[in-house]
């Protein structure tokens, strides 16, 4: 399986440990073939039939979704493509120029379908990144 993502925050990798991994709820109208599962503090989105994996390493972004995540369903595949298409963009531009909190790129390909899930994922990591450190990627 092709890693797609490996996303890190300096000094969270370490902090507070969940106890047992929960999988991530999902709305029957969507149609996800993808898994998502936090644990110990990561976050795993997996494509088995596409192939594609996201790594998320931020113990706090469990909190945040769980708190402020849209439900499954509430955005368009095509919406989510969209902002993180844009997104991606702006943050590895970040990335390059040496930003703050920014010393990763994330491989996002537009001509890939990753799937609902591995899309819903990154947005809601993204919108996080910007909640989180007061800065946008517009």
């Amino acid at each position: 399986m092709r890693k797609l993502f490996a996303m890190m925050s300096l000094g969270l990798m370490v902090s507070c440990a969940i106890s047992q991994s929960k999988e991530l709820p999902y709305k029957e109208d969507v149609d996800t073939k993808g898994k998502s599962v936090f644990e110990n503090g990561t976050l795993k989105v997996s494509n088995p039939e596409l192939e594609y994996e996201v790594l998320i390493f931020d113990p706090n972004f469990e909190a945040w979704f769980r708190s402020f995540a849209k439900p499954r369903g509430f955005y368009s595949l095509n919406f989510l493509e969209m902002k993180n298409r844009i997104w991606v963009i702006n943050f590895n531009s970040r990335s390059r120029m040496g930003s703050k909190g920014h010393d990763y790129t994330i491989d996002y390909h537009s001509d890939i379908n990753y799937g609902y899930e591995v899309n819903y994922m990154l947005y809601n990591y993204l919108l996080y990144f910007q909640q989180s450190n007061r800065i946008s990627l517009e």
